[in-house]
């Protein structure tokens, strides 16, 4: 009892409570998105960086992270212009912004646009392209499927709303096609096959025979699919420079006729022809800064005042022109020409554009196959000294004058090879003499004269680019 007593007097024992677990500490928010600080673009050709950061829907100073330049990665692919688009972004040095990088690759090739056959002025059309689409270009359209199908949707919708619940408007498709010789288009135009050209036949012409006329039309016109637009291309292309030729400058096509034909698939095409007058050549010009004498130049292209303007000779000139400027060194030059046609005086003046580009000059000569004796011989005569023009004639005509010349017994075959070297405009020969024993060789005296007399001296044609020393 007493020790029930004292027990009972002792303070009662508590349980220990638990203790509840510590809160974590709140995480710390990260940030994945800051502002733009800086844009970049790789890979673009064909469109300019602001047209693809208004289709992307990126600016400077926006606020973005992973979502917004996946969203603007959508927006690129979507427009069928690219066949990739891969992008990256890191913060720049002041870590409070972004620095992000844009790749793409565009579709390739690209061509003109060309719209047949649609009923609709070409400008109205082409108009709705460009409302619809930011990157249209008229003169550089992605042959890209999507792209196209996309393309031949618009034109689709705004015939048929042009032409009303009551009319009947063409479903348009669009297709990489030849619109003249050597040249495509992607062409838009009504949907379903088209009938090819199986005949072409003329009226009206009188200078030049039918023969002649079919001959030049033949091989690019017959069987190529019937639009009038894409004949009268075609026609321009090959039978206009048949009447140039005559200077019959003005000829015409005024009405081409098509029609089925009964015994073939296909249609009969008639073309009306204009032959016109024939203009003379007036004034020849060089223009474009040449590097050569302007006068020497039209000496080379050997043009006739007063002549038939014969288109065919002219274009001999101009490549004769370019010739001279090839032997001076001027590898890449081109020549075009433009005309001012006086239909009072029936003349017609013609420019002649040079764009001459880099002369190239002599690198270094290497010989083969002969020995030093020989060797020493051969580089005494050739005049072509390093950083001199070069001449790419030279090398061959050099050879050939070796052999007619008999300057070796046993002579086998020869070669020369050329190398040019594109980033300082020089070009290294190399000539091959084959078959030959070097113990054999046989030297026959030219006392170290050059094969080099008139255009293949240290001029290499400068002072007459016309004249050909053979």
């Amino acid at each position: 009892m007493v020790l029930l007593a004292a027990a009972a007097a002792l303070p009662q024992a508590q349980t220990p409570q638990k203790k509840a677990p510590p809160k974590p500490a709140p995480k710390t928010q990260v940030q994945d998105k800051w502002p733009i600080g800086s844009l970049k673009l790789e890979g673009n050709v064909n469109y300019t960086a602001e047209q693809l950061w208004a289709v992307a829907g990126l600016k400077i100073g926006d606020v973005a992270g992973r979502t917004e330049f996946d969203a603007a990665r959508q927006r690129l692919i979507a427009t069928g212009a690219f066949e990739s688009v891969g992008y990256g972004y890191e913060p720049d040095d002041t870590k409070k912004a972004y620095t992000a990088t844009f790749r793409v690759l565009e579709f390739t090739p690209v061509f003109p646009i060309r719209l047949e056959e649609l009923g609709t002025p070409d400008a109205d059309m082409l108009q709705v392209l460009r409302d619809h689409d930011p990157l249209f270009s008229a003169a550089k359209v992605p042959a890209s499927k999507p792209l196209m199908d996309r393309y031949a949707g618009w034109l689709t919708e705004f015939l048929a709303a042009k032409t009303g619940a009551d009319g009947k408007a063409p479903t348009v498709m669009g297709e990489v096609s030849q619109f003249a010789p050597g040249e495509l288009a992607v062409v838009f135009r009504p949907a379903g096959l088209r009938p090819v050209v199986a005949r072409v036949f003329f009226e009206g012409n009188k200078v030049v025979s039918e023969k002649v006329l079919q001959e030049a039309i033949w091989p690019v016109g017959v069987g190529t699919p019937w639009t009038e637009g894409n004949f009268r291309v075609l026609l321009d292309a090959s039978v206009r420079p048949v009447y140039e030729a005559r200077g019959r400058l003005r000829v015409a096509f005024p009405k081409l006729r098509a029609e089925p034909v009964a015994d073939v698939k296909g249609l009969k095409v008639t073309v009306t022809v204009e032959e016109g007058e024939v203009y003379s050549l007036g004034k020849v010009t060089v223009d474009g800064n040449p590097p050569l004498n302007p006068d020497e130049l039209l000496s080379a292209g050997d043009f006739k005042k007063g002549d038939i303007a014969n288109f065919d000779r002219i274009g001999e000139g101009m490549e004769r022109i370019r010739t001279a400027l090839t032997r001076a060194g001027y590898l890449n030059a081109k020549a075009t020409n433009s005309r001012n046609i006086d239909d009072a005086k029936k003349t017609v003046d013609v420019t002649v554009t040079v764009d001459a580009g880099p002369q190239y000059k002599m690198g270094t000569l290497e010989v083969k196959g002969l020995d030093l004796t020989a060797e020493s011989e051969i580089r005494k005569i050739w005049m072509v000294k390093e950083g001199g023009p070069f001449d790419p004639d030279y090398p061959n005509f050099f050879l050939k004058r070796v052999k007619d010349d008999g300057m070796f017994d046993n002579l086998g075959g020869t070669k020369a090879d050329v190398k040019r070297n594109e980033k300082n405009h020089t070009v290294d020969v190399t000539l091959t003499f084959n078959g030959m024993d070097p113990a054999q060789q046989i030297r026959k005296g030219r006392g170290g004269r050059g094969f080099g007399d008139g255009q293949f001296g240290a001029a290499t044609g400068r002072e007459r680019p016309d004249r050909r020393t053979n």
